[in-house]
């Protein structure tokens, strides 16, 4: 999938889709189900969104750095897995879990933290993204297009869309699906002082999931903590890593552990920390990582507003308000922010992109069709 070359400036659309995560690839792979042909604009220059996966010398495997689990009951994700043929195994569950207090090192029996039923992405998560975007048709999918406005399009019906592209100023479509989180799109999409103040001040308030955390990832040459009949599970009361967990792929290959640190806890020095605390935990085999990997998702301008780490209200997620598209019923919010079942995972996301498509779908009396996609079936 490329970004295109040129378009005119009356570029119009049935549908444009802002953002290539998974609620805007699974938005933009339903409504191209049911016949339509819908654009999606990124401003990265990949799809996925928070889904980002490192590669590995592993040949098909591959380390998270952003979402890493899903659970059962999460029948979207379970399903996309199947349909697009990313591989998924079961989280390492065998050992004892660790206690990091400022008076020491406390072993715990049996794995306190890790849940039974947590699956994982054998090649990344990334990979539902990039299957997704596979499958959408040439043209479908423009990266490195940051839209700086969208609002109503004065004269001519529907909504306009303006971009920071070269050669691309104005694009036009029926539909607008926000597959970004809203806090992000009210600090860096104009919307003219189209949106109801009780939407803009919802949206503004949004907290962002993971946007407030950075996820550490430490990749090894052997899962040495098994050896000790230890889970790779931790708990630090002391850090900078607050939690730990196993991150290794089947057959604990490539071997790695990662945990979740405050975004505002990496600073100058912030690896050598980590590096210490794993050694702490896990023994000298620990200090010596043979990569390190610090994703600091506040840091990610297509992720985090400037305001991310205030965002602290997490009932707004899934709120009503982001149920009822907005701009007359033309501007759609699908993020996993407003989904209203499994706010802030993977199946959160995939249900809040199939809410939007469904709207836009019944606003346009288009019938839905091939419906063996799961992220059409349910929200």
């Amino acid at each position: 999938m490329s970004h295109g070359d040129s378009h005119s400036e009356t570029d119009s659309h049935d549908v444009i889709v802002v953002g290539a995560g998974a609620s805007g690839m699974a938005a933009a792979t339903a409504l191209h189900a049911a016949g339509l042909t819908p654009l999606v604009l990124e401003a990265r220059d990949r799809v996925g969104g928070r889904l980002l996966s490192a590669t590995t010398a592993h040949p098909g495997r591959a380390l998270d750095l952003g979402a890493t689990w899903f659970w059962d009951g999460e029948d979207n994700v379970r399903a996309l897995a199947a349909r697009t043929g990313v591989e998924t195994f079961d989280q390492h569950l065998a050992g004892d879990t660790l206690l990091q207090e400022a008076t020491g090192i406390r072993r715990l029996t049996g794995n306190l933290i890790d849940a039974p039923t947590s699956r994982r992405f054998a090649g990344g998560a990334q990979r539902l993204a990039t299957a997704l975007a596979a499958a959408l048709p040439d043209g479908a999918l423009r990266l490195s297009t940051p839209v700086t406005a969208v609002g109503v399009a004065v004269g001519r019906g529907g909504l306009a869309v303006h971009t920071g592209a070269e050669g691309v100023d104005t694009l036009y479509a029926e539909h607008v699906v926000l597959a970004l989180p809203p806090a992000l799109a009210l600090e860096r999409v104009d919307f003219g002082g189209a949106l109801p103040a009780d939407l803009a001040r919802l949206a503004r308030s949004t907290p962002v999931w993971m946007g407030a955390v950075a996820k550490v990832v430490a990749r090894y040459s052997s899962a040495f903590w098994r050896d000790d009949g230890l889970a790779g599970a931790a708990f630090s009361r002391t850090g900078p890593l607050q939690e730990i967990h196993d991150m290794s792929g089947p057959g604990g290959e490539p071997a790695a552990l990662f945990g979740f640190a405050p975004a505002g806890a990496v600073r100058a020095g912030f690896g050598e920390a980590v590096t210490t605390q794993l050694a702490q935990l896990f023994g000298p085999a620990a200090a010596t990582p043979v990569t390190l990997h610090v994703q600091n998702w506040s840091e990610e301008v297509w992720t985090s507003p400037s305001s991310v780490q205030q965002l602290t209200d997490h009932s707004l997620f899934g709120h009503p308000r982001y149920q009822r598209p907005a701009l007359d019923g033309r501007l759609h919010w699908a993020s996993t922010e407003t989904a209203t079942d499994h706010a802030g995972h993977v199946e959160g996301a995939l249900g809040a992109g199939a809410r939007a498509a469904r709207s836009i779908l019944s606003a346009l009396g288009v019938p839905r069709r091939h419906s063996t996609t799961a992220t059409t079936t349910t929200g």
